[in-house]
């Protein structure tokens, strides 16, 4: 939430952290792009320290880190030092993010993820509806620096609270509520197989060069440095996926790279994001610069999106007890895709029941796919490799809001027509809503058991 939260009141706080600090435009687009890339290089290797040093450690630092960052860029005297510390903050958001799916993953049985993980759902929903009132409302009334400063006192009241916690014993793979059965004798640990830094540098090369691509590329085209940028990620792509099948101890393990629920999961995922985020860009370009609307009445338009995310997450898990990831997950991506369709409608005189119809679509469908895909990735893998699972999950989160927003600014750029960009969205949330069709039927943990015990699965 404290993550969530941070991104949203930033967008408010640009404009005057702008002013105040002398800074260009690119600038401060770099203190959204500085963190961005530090994130997504760093998740799958944070998730695989969390594994094997313990999420709940990993997370305590990872917050107390993002707090000290946060009080950092609080007291910047220049725009330098923010991107730096934004920079460093992308790090330490990164080692606790995976580390929140590892802790409920160890904690819960597979039976009993759905309702922690709808809860997770809600609060990042709560906090992206209540960023743009409080950023907005400490900037006018304290200044940019406030906003930062919000941070601080709960990342390390957080952050101390997970260093003094007790972490429940991890649940046997076979336990299931009422089991009275005691746990087998414990064994003694394995021992530790290196870490695949090699791996993890590869990984983060390529989706650095991803996420540098997609940030520069609708802006700048394709010239000399995007074309470089494109081809060294490809490159380094093609290396780790390599590097993988050759070492002993990969950053990913074979049993989470070839599982087919996995796979289709990161991929529905990585195409509700794309195409939420891409609908969101155009959504507030048209209330905006075609309706004439003030930031304050745009973000009262799309509130039943936040209000909807944190109502459909509780209610998916129930959902997906009743009908299984597969119903549940397909219907959710209908829902988000007949939400752009509604949006890709309006015109300049569509009522305000029309643009919230729209968006109450988005989040409803939204919140719902969060949950049920993040259970089929948690529930398909080893308890001993959550936090990789978890480190893909993130990962997905973050690279499909960014090629969302970059098809949305090539396409408005080359169609003058709003409905076409949100066509297009469209499509791509029809694609993920296909992928959902190979989700499992059912989510009885017998069936998670076997896909995580299953090294050979085909992909």
């Amino acid at each position: 939430m404290i993550v969530a939260l941070d991104g949203t009141v930033l967008t408010i706080a640009q404009p005057a952290l702008q002013r105040d600090l002398h800074a260009s435009f690119v600038q401060v687009q770099w203190t959204s792009t500085g963190y961005l890339i530090a994130v997504a290089g760093l998740l799958v290797l944070a998730g695989r320290l969390g594994d094997r040093y313990g999420h709940q450690r990993i997370f305590a630092l990872g917050m107390l880190g993002f707090g000290t960052a946060s009080a950092g860029i609080g007291l910047a005297p220049g725009i330098g030092w923010v991107i730096a510390l934004r920079i460093a903050q992308g790090v330490f958001g990164a080692l606790l993010q995976p580390a929140t799916l590892g802790m409920l993953r160890a904690t819960y049985p597979p039976d009993r993820l759905a309702m922690p993980l709808a809860l997770r759902t809600s609060a990042i929903g709560l906090a992206a509806a209540a960023g743009p009132v409080l950023g907005g409302a400490l900037s006018a009334q304290f200044g940019w620096r406030a906003v930062f400063f919000l941070n601080v006192p709960p990342a390390l009241v957080v952050g101390a609270l997970a260093l003094a916690a007790r972490v429940p014993t991890r649940p046997h793979p076979h336990d299931t509520p009422g089991t009275t059965t005691p746990p087998p004798p414990a064994s003694p640990p394995p021992a530790r197989s290196p870490l695949d830094l090699a791996g993890a540098a590869l990984l983060a090369l390529a989706l650095l060069c991803l996420v540098h691509t997609l940030v520069v590329l609708p802006e700048s085209g394709w010239t000399v440095a995007t074309v470089f940028t494109t081809g060294a990620g490809t490159a380094a792509c093609g290396a780790f996926v390599r590097h993988e099948r050759r070492t002993a101890s990969p950053l990913v393990p074979p049993v989470v790279l070839t599982s087919r629920a996995v796979a289709l999961a990161l991929s529905v995922l990585l195409c509700a994001s794309a195409a939420l985020f891409g609908a969101l860009f155009v959504g507030s370009y048209f209330l905006q610069n075609i309706l004439g609307l003030d930031p304050l009445q745009c973000g009262l338009r799309v509130l039943p999106l936040a209000v909807m995310m944190v109502l459909s997450a509780p209610a998916s898990a129930v959902l997906q007890r009743h009908y299984g990831p597969r119903r549940t997950t397909l219907t959710a991506m209908i829902l988000l895709s007949a939400g752009i369709l509604l949006l890709s409608q309006l015109t300049s005189s569509s009522g305000v029941l029309t643009i919230g119809g729209g968006f109450a679509l988005l989040g409803a469908g939204f919140g719902t796919v969060m949950v049920t895909a993040t259970a089929v990735i948690v529930r398909h893998v080893p308890v001993a490799h959550a936090g990789v699972a978890g480190g893909l999950q993130q990962t997905a989160m973050n690279i499909g809001p960014t090629l969302g927003v970059a098809l949305a600014t090539m396409l408005t750029t080359l169609t003058a027509a709003m409905s076409t960009t949100l066509l297009t969205l469209a499509a791509v949330a029809a694609t993920g809503a296909l992928a959902s069709c190979g989700l499992p039927l059912r989510n009885g943990t017998k069936e998670a058991e076997q896909e995580a015990a299953s090294p050979t699965r085909p992909s």
